[in-house]
This record gives C-alpha cells, sequence and structure tokens, in this order.
C-alpha cells in the first residue's frame, strides 16, 4: 500500500492537487481511494459527485470518502465514553464535565486516521491519497500518535501488579477494567499505525505551496514537524505558477515578477526534494477528466504515487554540550556560509545559493557557531549562549 498525504496552507489547493494524484494514479490501474479530513470538506464539490463517510466508487479504481469525525467517534468511542462518563459522575462531577473529561486527548484525530487505514486494508487499495485539513490541524493529527501512546502509557499503569491488588479498595475511584483493556487495545493500533505512517516505503508526505511569501513560511514550518516526527517528505508542489508570457498589462507583470523571484526561492529553500508545478488556471478544476488532464500537466508520464526521495530533509542530533542540525545539500558547493538567526527563522547564504528555514523549538534559544559540509550535507552546530558576567563581582 502507498499513502500520500498533501498539506499545507488552508486555499493552497490541496483538495485539487490531491484529486487529481488520485485520478492519475486511478488511470494507472491502481485501486485508489482519496480521502478528505478537513472538517471543511471540498472534495466533493471537486470530483463533482456526491460523497459519505464510507468510500465511493466514481471512475474504474477510483473511490473518494470524506471521513465524518463525528460520526466516527459514535462508532469507534461512544460505548467507551458513556462507561468513563458514568464512572465520572459517580463521583460527584457534573455530567456534562464528565462527558467532556471522557474524551482522550486527540481522540477525533486518532479515529479520523484509524478509520482511513482501516478502510485502506479491507478495501484492499493499492494507494491512498489524503487531502488533509490545514497544515496546523494536519501537524496535530500526525502528532496524536505519539500522544496518545503517552496518554495509554499512563492509564496502563493502572493494571500494574500494585494496583491490581489493590484493585477491590480502588474500585470506586478507577476507571473500569473494561476502559482500561480498550485503551490498551486502541494503544496497540495506534502503534500499527504509527509504524505505518513513518515508513518510507509506504507513505509519502507532500506540502502543496504557492508562490507566496506567507505560504512558503507555513510549508518551512510544516517540513520543521514532520521531520521532527520522522515522517518523510518525498516531495514539494507548487500550485498556481503563472506561466510567463508577454503581459502588456503592468499588474500581470509584476504579479509575474514577483512570483518567480518566490517560485526560484522555493526550489532553493526545499532542496534536495523534487518540485512539481501547476499552473495558474483562469477557472476551477473540477470533475475526474479536467483533474487527469492537471495530473499530466504535472506528473508528465510518471507515476505520481512512486517515492520520489528517500532520505532525511533535515535532521537534529546531539553531541555532547552541542546540537547539529544537519541540511542534505548535494548540488552545493562550500563556499563562505552566511548566516542570519531571528527567532525560529534562518537564512543560509553560500555563494548565489539561498536558504530559509524554520528552527526546532530547541534550538531558537542556542546559538549557531560553526557551518560545515560533510558528506554533501550543511553540519550548523548550536550551543547555550554564554551567561552573561555578572558586573556586581
Amino acid at each position: 500500500m502507498r499513502i500520500i498525504l498533501y498539506l499545507g496552507k488552508g486555499g493552497v489547493g490541496k483538495t485539487t492537487v490531491s484529486a487529481a494524484t488520485a485520478v492519475r494514479s486511478a488511470a494507472l490501474g491502481k485501486r485508489t481511494l482519496v480521502v478528505s479530513t478537513d472538517l471543511a470538506h471540498s472534495l466533493a464539490d471537486c470530483l463533482q459527485a456526491p460523497l459519505t463517510s464510507e468510500p465511493q466508487e466514481l471512475a474504474p479504481n477510483l473511490w473518494a470518502q470524506e471521513v465524518n469525525v463525528l460520526d466516527e467517534m459514535r462508532r469507534g468511542w461512544g460505548k467507551l465514553q458513556e462507561s468513563m462518563t458514568k464512572a465520572l459522575r459517580k463521583q460527584g462531577i457534573d455530567p456534562a464535565m464528565a462527558g467532556e473529561l471522557a474524551l482522550v486527548p486527540g481522540m477525533d484525530e486518532i479515529v479520523s486516521l484509524i478509520n482511513i487505514y482501516r478502510n485502506a486494508k479491507e478495501g484492499s487499495f493499492e494507494v491512498v491519497v489524503i487531502d488533509a485539513a490545514p497544515t496546523g490541524e494536519t501537524v496535530r493529527l500526525l502528532s496524536m500518535p505519539d500522544t496518545f501512546q503517552w496518554y495509554a502509557s499512563r492509564v496502563s499503569r493502572l493494571q500494574s501488579t500494585t494496583l491490581n491488588l489493590a484493585r477491590p479498595l480502588l474500585k470506586a475511584v478507577l476507571p473500569t477494567t473494561e476502559i482500561l483493556d480498550a485503551v490498551q487495545a486502541l494503544s496497540e493500533r495506534v502503534k500499527t499505525l504509527r509504524v505505518v505512517l513513518s515508513d518510507p516505503d509506504t507513505s509519502s508526505y507532500r506540502p502543496v505551496v504557492n508562490p507566496e511569501r506567507m505560504v512558503i513560511k507555513e510549508a518551512l514550518r510544516a517540513e520543521t514537524y514532520l521531520s521532527l516526527f520522522g515522517y518523510p517528505i518525498d516531495s514539494v508542489m507548487c500550485n498556481r505558477v503563472i506561466q510567463a508570457g508577454d503581459y502588456q498589462d503592468t499588474f500581470m507583470q509584476e504579479l509575474y515578477q514577483n512570483q518567480e523571484k518566490l517560485r526560484k526561492q522555493i526550489h532553493q529553500t526545499f532542496a534536495p526534494l523534487p518540485i512539481w508545478e501547476a499552473p495558474y488556471y483562469s477557472r476551477d478544476i473540477l470533475g475526474v477528466e479536467q483533474l487527469g488532464e492537471l495530473a499530466h500537466t504535472i506528473f508528465g508520464e510518471q507515476d505520481p504515487t512512486q517515492v520520489f526521495y528517500k532520505g532525511a530533509v533535515q535532521e537534529v542530533t546531539r553531541e555532547g554540550d552541542a546540537y547539529v542540525l544537519r541540511l542534505p545539500l548535494p548540488h552545493v558547493e562550500m563556499n563562505k556560509v552566511l548566516m542570519t538567526k531571528r527567532g525560529d527563522e534562518m537564512t543560509i547564504e553560500i555563494g548565489n545559493f539561498k536558504r530559509e528555514l524554520t528552527l526546532p523549538a530547541i534550538l531558537v534559544n542556542q546559538e549557531a557557531t560553526v557551518a560545515r559540509l560533510v558528506n554533501k550535507a550543511l553540519e550548523i552546530h548550536f550551543v547555550a549562549p554564554a551567561e552573561p558576567k555578572d558586573k556586581s563581582a
């Protein structure tokens, strides 16, 4: 199975790109499912077909689905939520508050991911394309397997030998064994899901950007978060690119020129990832036929479901008291390195090469001291800033 997840800022065109990729995959003879996890679904509008929370067949080898998080919550967690609510109410907690407390943090995201994986397995789909929610929600969704594992490990401690011996005394204040067992079972499913989502042979993450500064910055943050969680990025989609032309209108000339600068920045900033480009159309791309034409424009004769890049885009390691940020730059020759750091943003310049990136939180308060090229990668060393000297001494 292949899982391809498109993510990015709201309005960049994730739905259209996701649908086009799925249509092309189906045309290549692969059983393909395209899924929307956005609460504000637009996949049905894009495909011009009514969709439900179950996969619907739209064309040969092509199925589509819009996940209804509330329905999935009721189906997958409803009974246990009810049991937990009753247990909390016995402790005198207000009924409305008990209902809220019975919700496991991030359960809606967990249920969405499990639903997608279950449908993919049961439907024997070869390719699953996910039209994800805006970046912030998607990062939260992808971090949930790790968060839930932490939660489940704490709950499972209630089943330790010591507590089992004292269970008769603690029965009045602890969740039931049924709840504990259910959380543990769900934890095992989440653990399996985490392995699948981080396997570069199975899953690929593709940020969608427009040639706009704010959109690029958000995509950089997404790249950083995905790298920290070990989720493999295999390419970047640059959507709505204005094509070169003899524009007589001053406004269009300036718009094209500004876009061209940012387009080149995208190619440099996200190196060594492959960059795909989709043109800016004067009309909406709707329906299977038009989406297939768009996919051909983007990918040509290539299979969009193949893995286009393997390897870490950025990596943070600890060496003694220092942190090392490693950036693969296979096509850049080492020259004088200029680094500018402002808050969580860093700009790196090497000759004519310029790259901007968002730093992980752990490096925000560190000072960049040394930069060197090692095995076609730039390694930047960070150390804690020196303590100010006490002038009163």
